[in-house]
């Protein structure tokens, strides 16, 4: 079993789901998928990356400071916090994204380890080179993430049972999984990556 494989878990933060500032609809419910594949991959031993918005309280991402977006995911406060119900092991790298406040930074590759290593580096240093993206939302954070990873040589894999979009234009996250494919992003089930990561791994609870 290869050990060039991470699992990149985007935003899944309370601020993003129900009840946050700016929920993606029915996000939490890909929650219980991404603890199967948190729990495949940490039996397999393979890393665990969770990306996170970490925003300054004035940013022009901010619609107050000429951005598209109410405030959100502000650095110390709860919606910045990972949704509870979501089981990161220990040992998950945090990256954060959006400390800038003169950029958007939608894709986990403008982030940074909590050591200020550059997302990229952080993965050439462990040899990875098949990353495997689920989270929220499909339109935004996640789309971009999957096409800089593309861009930079990283095979990737869209779990399409673990992610939700904004959908802000109807079709959005329909679009976006055609321009993530077209980019050469894979798209999977937690079936078919279980049988990819261990051939007993099918069995994960649920």
């Amino acid at each position: 079993m290869s050990a060039k494989r991470a699992l990149i878990l985007v935003d899944v933060q309370n601020d993003f789901l129900p009840g946050g500032s700016l929920a993606v609809p029915e996000g939490d419910r890909i929650i219980p998928v991404l603890n199967r594949y948190i729990a495949l991959f940490h039996r397999a031993g393979l890393p665990i990356y969770a990306t996170r918005d970490w925003h300054p309280e004035q940013t022009r991402h901010f619609q107050a400071y000429g951005g598209l977006w109410p405030p959100h995911c502000v650095q110390g406060t709860r919606g910045a916090e990972f949704h509870p119900d979501l089981n990161l092991t220990p040992e998950t790298i945090i990256i954060s994204k959006g400390m800038d406040p003169n950029e958007d930074s939608y894709s986990g590759f403008q982030g940074r380890t909590a050591d200020g290593v550059e997302f990229a580096e952080e993965l050439k240093r462990r040899g990875i080179e098949h990353l495997y993206v689920g989270g929220v939302a499909t339109d935004y954070c996640v789309r971009h993430t999957v096409l800089d990873a593309r861009r930079l040589g990283f095979r990737v894999t869209v779990l399409e049972d673990a992610i939700r979009g904004v959908d802000l234009t109807p079709g959005d996250s329909e679009r976006a999984l055609r321009e993530m494919a077209d980019a050469g992003a894979a798209l999977a089930r937690f079936e078919d990556v279980a049988r990819e990561i261990s051939p007993s791994a099918e069995e994960a609870p649920r």
